[in-house]
């Protein structure tokens, strides 16, 4: 005998209902009074719980989903995050339609927060077969790395602002401008360290018995025996991805720098209840162990007024304590007058630690520029760079000499790079960066620069179509893939002029009027595989008919739709501007 509806166990219902779309769930409760009788928050939260992995910080959802479930409206939740996502996918829309106001819809999609980032991965992870598959995915991944940086940039911000932000946070900060769709976000970064801290005390279960001192040995005994610090064999100590704390936390091998194991073993130890903190030694951070009040590390009660003394560890060399006497000779050695010994023997700040992260980054590119580290792997190296600007002008050196030569210093490559970037983070560098600007020219000059991106922005773009018979001695079109003839690099047109429309000086610079051709031929604007913007003359565009490599193809979303295999050609997303091409 078949059961019906009304006699299923409300278990089999509730399944039943939870598998169904929840865009299908009101639909489905008009076939049964049953399915409509189910309970609500229950169904609600399960769909929140399955649809959604990331949620703003201002939910609190960590706590709603471990509370009871009558305690939140969970319709209205899930109602709410839908909204955002179909807001998301009409603005995306419109960036991929045409070239116009993109800053205002990709701030608008940020100004959702964390609540757009499941709709981001969505789109960016979009079918290979998607007529739009370039494009939608390159500015998805755009838009998520504006929200991770701005994510990012709000908390060194906190900590210039004196607010205490905490030291997994403040380094993770540096992933956040590398992240892309990878997990080690700020989430990711305090899971994992939840994960060490939990493994110590289940393979060492008397481990919270100890004393402060026995703790932070057999912590460091546990971070050498899992391989949570030091450099692997495979790697140089240069390597970028070593200044990375969301990376070194991944699965694999957990290669990082002194100041990055330092930080690892000091926000597990924290979590461990022992009181250690980044000691900013010259040259090579160190963990600083501190007592608790009234005791020593030992354990062992201390005389009303006095203090016990703190000791020292360097577990990405050792699990032995470092003694105190060690370190003075060393600082005698290096010349440094004993008056400065506490302040280096000291813990540093967190902002202290910030800016010496990003020093050792900015070592770390100059390692690869100088080909001292031409193997490296690291996807993201603009990124990193960026992050290392922003941290050194957000977090400067508290020597007032030296910070002012490398906020401007560093003020100048944002001017450079705030054209890359102009699509996220134009309201960034107006919030943050223009306060910092005291120099008057300067200030001008990057409020002009930001001026100029958003009225360009704005309007609408001038429209090249192929009619005038000047324009048909343009040969090649929008889409189409080349090898220079002379310096051999590949690229893909993005856009042309009928003749040399360049300034007289770079004509002159580029010996313009050297070419068989002159400045009276199509000159084209290019993209390069290496990421380089180029002004090419026709004479020197070689066509190619061989398919793109893997990074142009990454890089040609910004103006293309996708690969056409079978004419060769990228199809163009910026037919507002060319419309015949």
């Amino acid at each position: 005998m078949v059961a019906t509806l009304s006699e299923l166990p409300i278990e089999v219902l509730h399944q039943i209902i939870s598998d169904v779309p929840p865009s299908s769930v009101p639909t489905v409760q008009t076939v049964s009074r049953k399915f409509n009788s189910l309970p609500q928050p229950l169904l609600w939260r399960d769909h929140c719980l399955s649809q959604f992995k990331y949620w703003s910080p201002e939910h609190d959802i960590q706590r709603k989903f471990s509370g009871a479930v009558v305690e939140t409206d969970w319709k209205k939740l899930f109602s709410d995050r839908y909204s955002i996502d179909r807001s998301i996918a009409r603005d995306l829309d419109c960036i991929l339609a045409s070239q116009r106001n993109r800053i205002e819809k990709a701030e608008r999609i940020m100004g959702h927060g964390y609540d757009a980032k499941d709709a981001l991965l969505q789109h960016l992870n979009i079918s290979d077969d998607a007529e739009d598959v370039l494009a939608r995915r390159f500015y998805s991944d755009a838009v998520l790395g504006g929200l991770h940086r701005s994510m990012a940039v709000r908390e060194w911000a906190k900590l210039s602002d004196g607010d205490v932000v905490p030291l997994e946070r403040a380094l993770a900060a540096f992933d956040m401008f590398v992240l892309h769709e990878r997990d080690g976000d700020f989430h990711d970064v305090a899971t994992r360290l939840d994960g060490i801290a939990q493994q110590v005390c289940s393979e060492t279960p008397d481990f919270m018995d100890q004393s402060p001192r026995q703790k932070a040995i057999a912590l460091a005994e546990f971070f050498r025996q899992h391989n949570l610090t030091g450099i692997s064999g495979n790697s140089h100590y240069h390597d970028l991805q070593n200044n990375f704390i969301g990376i070194a936390l991944q699965d694999g091998p957990h290669t990082s720098l002194p100041l990055v194991s330092v930080a690892i073993y000091c926000c597990v130890a924290q979590r461990l209840r022992i009181d250690a903190q980044p000691c900013g030694f010259p040259f090579h951070v160190l963990a600083i162990i501190e007592p608790l009040p009234g005791r020593t590390l030992d354990g062992r009660h201390t005389e009303s007024g006095t203090s016990s003394e703190p000791m020292y560890m360097d577990p990405f060399r050792s699990h032995q304590e470092v003694y105190v006497k060690d370190l003075r000779a060393q600082l005698q050695s290096l010349g440094i007058s004993p008056s400065n010994f506490p302040e280096l023997l000291g813990a540093s700040s967190t902002a202290e630690i910030v800016h010496r992260c990003a020093k050792s980054i900015i070592t770390s590119l100059q390692a690869i520029r100088r080909g001292h580290n031409s193997g490296h792997s690291f996807a993201d190296v603009d990124g990193a760079f960026y992050a290392a600007v922003w941290a050194v002008l957000l977090l400067p050196e508290r020597s007032t000499f030296t910070a002012g030569a490398q906020r401007a210093n560093c003020l100048s490559h944002i001017t450079e790079l705030i054209e890359k970037y102009a699509l996220t983070d134009t309201w960034l560098i107006e919030k943050y960066i223009l306060p910092l600007t005291e120099d008057r020219t300067q200030h001008e000059q990057l409020r002009n620069t930001i001026r100029i991106i958003r009225t360009t922005d704005h309007m609408p773009k001038n429209i090249k179509g192929r009619t005038s018979d000047l324009l048909r001695n343009v040969q090649y079109k929008v889409g189409q893939i080349f090898q220079h003839k002379r310096y051999r690099y590949k690229a893909v047109i993005t856009g042309w002029d009928a003749e040399c429309a360049a300034t007289d000086g770079w004509m002159a610079h580029m010996g313009v009027h050297e070419l068989p051709r002159g400045k009276y031929q199509g000159f084209y604007h290019v993209l390069g595989e290496d990421k380089s913007v180029r002004y090419v003359a026709e004479e020197n565009i070689a066509l190619m008919q061989e398919n793109p490599s893997k990074d142009l193809m990454a890089l040609a979303g910004q103006h293309f739709r996708r690969w056409d295999k079978t004419n060769g050609v990228f199809v163009s997303n910026i037919k507002d501007e060319y419309p015949d091409d």
